[in-house]
């Protein structure tokens, strides 16, 4: 239920003595309905788990070290302990920012995958390894000139638990990442650095089946019920380095979704956004092309297409334009998920946040930057187009060190349409969606935010997402799981 609210800005009058106290009231009972999740209206039995949701982060915010106020990596243990993320954990939510070369843990990664036969490692100039699987010594190439047996390689050295420290080199995480991230350069190249390396182990053929069904569960344990995974389909292989090409891995995140429905009858369903990190015009073009054509041969699969990379770097979204107009001069329907405004530099891809509204973006990947246009804001309010907020990863990129002072807080107190999502999870050590729930909740948006600011959350990654024969549907069952939550919490 939504309350409404009448404006009340008018009525404030310019008084040169004591202000009227009801004006006050008023005034401030307006700027609450006006923050996300300000008119929603609470049953009572929510309202009880609201009074007592406050009392936690009342508790939490005085404490001597503050989550959000710290580096990730170094706030997750105190975070663990947290029983307002323990709560979060048992929330239903719907994941939409999530990048496929980052959906499961690397924990899962080195235990089970690197344990399997035939997994071959090798270790680069960078200082990096790469991964593949081969039923016969693999030859060299420019960037691994000698690879080994990993089972013999774990023989020789015998200390296979301290040789699976080279988790290190498929995550982020560090105990110094102040140190060891001095700039977003830094940073980044790491980052691509982990995606690379895993990228061996993910595209082996049985292993994406299982890593893809792996996935579905740690979002299902997170009680995450919904999954828009970007991903850029790359070319898969088997053992005696035969390559399927995209529609062959489209085909198997259709037939894992569809196991793991079967298994899980209450999870939702599981779509794709087609991304690509592509530096010409024409690279674009082939690509939404190509997305044109899958998103026909698999439509209930391919939600959408978009442009991913580090956006700092890279082209604008302008320097595109003659590629992203294909859909609409072929006259076919592809929707937009762009990523934009994941700077804070202020430089010509600034205007990306711009360019994706002109361009019809269903939503936002990132919009970090989107307070600072308020023409920007104002059209994406107006349509209803959602910042998918992905607040770790804004974190640990380096654009924000303290989360309070997220630029999501102005937008989260002026309710404008937001998503929580997760981004890079098995990279920064995370899974599901509770940790980057947390950070949103407690630290952007601060004290102000409550059990309604969750609900409307919760409800925005459910209802806003889903193609329109699942609306109802999903609605009527998150109601459902959203109540027994309610009622387990009080």
């Amino acid at each position: 239920a939504v309350v409404t609210c009448v404006p009340l800005l008018c009525f404030a009058r310019v008084t040169h003595g004591m202000p009227d106290p009801g004006q006050r009231d008023l005034l401030m009972l307006e700027e609450a309905f006006m923050q996300t999740g300000g008119r929603v209206a609470l049953t009572e039995t929510e309202q009880k788990l609201d009074a007592h949701l406050h009392q936690l982060k009342e508790k939490e915010m005085s404490a001597a070290l503050f989550p959000p106020a710290m580096h990730f990596f170094k706030a997750k243990p105190l975070i663990q302990r947290s029983p307002i993320f323990r709560l979060l954990q048992k929330m239903p939510k719907a994941a939409l920012h999530i990048h496929s070369s980052a959906l499961v843990s690397v924990e899962w990664l080195v235990k089970n995958v690197t344990y399997r036969p035939h997994c071959y490692i090798c270790f680069t100039w960078d200082n990096s390894v790469r991964f593949l699987f081969s039923d016969r010594q693999p030859f060299p190439r420019w960037d691994c000139f000698y690879w080994q047996l990993l089972e013999t390689l774990r023989a020789k050295l015998g200390d296979p638990t301290g040789f699976d420290n080279l988790i290190q080199r498929l995550t982020l995480f560090t105990e110094d990442p102040d140190g060891e991230y001095p700039n977003q350069d830094v940073v980044w190249q790491k980052f691509e650095k982990a995606f690379i390396a895993a990228a061996g182990l993910i595209t082996h053929a049985p292993v994406l089946r299982d890593y893809l069904y792996r996935g579905l569960v740690e979002l299902m344990l997170d009680n995450v019920m919904y999954l828009e995974l970007r991903s850029g389909l790359s070319r898969t292989y088997e053992l005696d380095g035969t390559i399927h090409e995209k529609v062959w891995s489209l085909k198997t995140f259709q037939e894992v979704t569809k196991r793991f429905m079967s298994d899980h009858p209450d999870f939702l369903g599981a779509r794709i956004i087609i991304s690509v990190n592509a530096l010409s015009v024409s690279e674009v073009k082939a690509a939404i092309k190509e997305a044109i054509q899958l998103q026909k041969d698999f439509p209930d699969v391919v939600a959408g297409f978009d442009m991913v990379g580090r956006e700092d770097s890279g082209r604008t979204l302008w320097y595109f334009r003659e590629a992203l107009s294909l859909p609409a001069d072929l006259s076919v329907t592809l929707p937009y998920f762009f990523h934009a405004g994941e700077t804070d530099e202020g430089t010509d891809v600034d205007q990306n946040i711009l360019d994706a509204l002109l361009f019809n973006t269903t939503r936002i990947g990132h919009g970090y930057a989107l307070a600072h246009h308020p023409l920007a804001k104002a059209i994406s309010r107006k349509r209803d187009v959602a910042v998918e907020l992905c607040p770790i990863s804004n974190q640990v990129l380096k654009l924000v060190s303290d989360l309070r002072n997220h630029p999501a807080a102005v937008l989260m107190s002026e309710g404008h349409p937001m998503v929580i999502s997760s981004d890079d999870p098995s990279l920064f050590g995370t899974t599901g969606l509770s940790y980057d729930f947390y950070e949103a909740f407690t630290g952007i948006g601060g004290l102000k935010a409550n059990l309604g600011t969750l609900k409307e959350l919760a409800v925005n990654s459910i209802y806003s997402s889903l193609p329109a024969h699942l609306k109802d549907t999903g609605y009527a069952m998150w109601q459902n799981k959203w109540n027994v939550f309610v009622l387990d919490h009080l």
